[in-house]
């Protein structure tokens, strides 16, 4: 077996990759199937000697690569309202980022991927369109919660009727133990939209929480007449 021969680039050499044009540092290297190949800027992809030119020997064009750090606000499961879209609820399904470059400008657009809970209708929105009502990790118990006590509003507008609706199938061992759930959700429903209320200082939002008020008190006067 012959002496292996001396790579032609070490470590730290700055090279080019001349099938790119782009400009790098040599970073690992190693000897595969009786060859050097080498790892620039430690990427996962290797390259042979022939892919590779020494930046002082290289008389190509070389092209910058830019380098993008993109910062987002929002998540895939993340519950959302959208800005002028009155108090739907949304889910993020998605998100991407388009670059904009032109000679005297450039930005970055962030867009994310929505779709509405109540009909699964899609929509498209800006980062500065959503507010942000509940993160992945808390959005199924956020969209329980709503699920107790749902508003819908009348045809005219004037008013909201109040709407109670089961939140799982699973029975309860007894009339009071169903009672005592709903008074904790009901609860948690008001405590939800007061926040809600003082950080948007909407109408909606203290309508709800005099709903559930309501709710709470009818199931209060249920308690007296069983008792």
């Amino acid at each position: 077996m012959g002496r292996r021969r001396k790579s032609k680039f070490q470590i730290g050499d700055t090279v080019v990759i001349t099938i790119y044009g782009t400009v790098g540092k040599v970073t690992k290297v190693q000897w595969l199937d009786d060859t050097y190949v080498y790892e620039v800027n430690k990427s996962e992809e290797l390259y042979k000697e022939i892919s590779l030119q020494l930046l002082s020997e290289y008389d190509g064009e070389i092209y910058e690569k830019e380098h993008i750090d993109i910062e987002y606000k929002f998540f895939i499961g993340d519950i959302v309202q959208v800005k002028e879209q009155g108090y739907d609820l949304y889910k993020v399904v998605g998100f991407r980022t388009e670059i904009w470059r032109y000679k005297d400008s450039s930005w970055e657009d962030i867009i994310y991927e929505l779709s509405r809970i109540s009909d699964g209708e899609w929509l498209e929105a800006g980062e500065a369109d959503l507010i942000l009502l509940a993160d992945e990790e808390n959005a199924e118990e956020f969209l329980q919660k709503l699920g107790l006590l749902y508003f819908i509003k009348n045809q005219n507008g004037q008013h909201v009727k109040e709407t109670t609706l089961s939140l799982d199938n699973k029975d309860t061992s007894s009339v009071e133990d169903k009672r005592t759930d709903q008074i904790n959700r009901l609860l948690d429903i008001y405590n939800d939209y007061h926040f809600l209320y003082e950080w948007f200082k909407d109408e909606e939002y203290l309508q709800i929480m005099r709903a559930a008020i309501q709710e709470l008190k009818k199931l209060t006067m249920d308690d007296k007449k069983t008792s």
